[in-house]
């Protein structure tokens, strides 16, 4: 809160090494309520006029990083659920004193019916979500947050919003805009470059998959399949693993080399419309300028424009 942030997701959903696998609705509750606590006690050190934080709650928290074997998409939090959530987190607000706080809460995390996987995307239906769309609480007033909504079209995000899944958290997505986009320049500095005694080219891919098989850690639970099929996971998987490894010295000597070498030549537009047909509209609209840095960051934007039209700042 002292660094500006306003909106606190309460998640206490997480179990610690010595509990049960799953966690009773009402030890969660009773969790958040502390971390609540702990939050209320920052409010002394704020400014004063400063604006108080407001709250989201609930247990319908999906896997961090999106499902890794989904079959079909995850059932659709139920009215009844809803209502039980609220019931004992209010309860475990005012065993600690904490009424205040809780008419700050803001939202209730509920699952509408959204997912995605490996190299599945799972729609908002809304017909299966139409009875929680209804079954908000008059008091406290709420609105619902939806996790993982990732790689949803632009109309399954409007519709969200309008059923009242007024907070849309969008993960992946992001990073999986940065990758296609880094992706699409390597092969246009291989096609612009490749073919004479320019200078070296950059292996961003190649570097990026060597980084993942030399630590693991972040990939292996997700993907699954002989080789072939783990390689192209680890490139181009919805889940979007590689996020974890950008980072890594080596790559990001190969990005740089890839910007330094695109920034030196004159990137044909006819490239930009076969790798990237987004950016070259752009480009032509003279909205961004043909250089690596905008293309990438126009691409990425383009995953928050549909995100700030389905809330209706588009």
């Amino acid at each position: 809160m002292l660094a500006g942030y306003r909106k606190i997701h309460l998640d206490a959903s997480i179990a610690c090494t010595d509990d049960a696998k799953v966690l009773p609705e009402h030890i969660v509750a009773r969790r958040a309520a502390v971390l609540c606590e702990a939050a209320e006690e920052v409010l002394k050190d704020l400014p004063p006029g400063a604006d108080l934080p407001l709250y989201v709650i609930g247990t319908e928290v999906p896997t961090p990083g999106g499902g890794s074997a989904l079959g079909a998409p995850p059932a659709v939090t139920t009215v009844e659920s809803l209502h039980q959530t609220l019931q004992v987190f209010q309860a475990a607000f005012a065993e600690r004193g904490l009424s205040a706080a809780w008419d700050r809460v803001i939202a209730v995390v509920a699952q509408p019916g959204v997912e995605f996987g490996d190299n599945v995307v799972f729609e908002y239906d809304c017909s299966k979500a139409r009875s929680l769309s209804a079954g908000l609480p008059k008091s406290p007033s709420v609105v619902y947050e939806a996790h993982s909504t990732d790689y949803q079209p632009p109309s399954a995000l409007a519709q969200m919003v309008e059923d009242h899944f007024a907070i849309l958290k969008v993960g992946p997505w992001l990073t999986f805009a940065f990758r296609e986009a880094v992706f699409s320049l390597s092969a246009i500095e291989r096609d612009l470059l490749g073919g004479g005694k320019g200078p070296r080219l950059s292996q961003v891919p190649e570097v990026l998959d060597q980084a993942m098989l030399k630590n693991p850690l972040h990939w292996r639970s997700y993907y699954h399949g002989d080789e072939n099929q783990l390689r192209f996971s680890r490139a181009y998987s919805y889940s979007d693993r590689c996020r974890y490894y950008w980072h890594e010295p080596a790559v990001q000597a190969e990005i740089e080399r890839l910007i330094e070498n695109l920034m030196a030549h004159s990137v044909p537009l006819t490239l930009i419309s076969q790798y990237l047909p987004l950016e070259y509209a752009a480009i032509r609209a003279e909205e961004i300028k043909n250089q690596p840095g905008a293309i990438i960051r126009y691409h990425i934007q383009s995953v928050l424009r549909s995100y700030a039209a389905a809330c209706g700042m588009g």
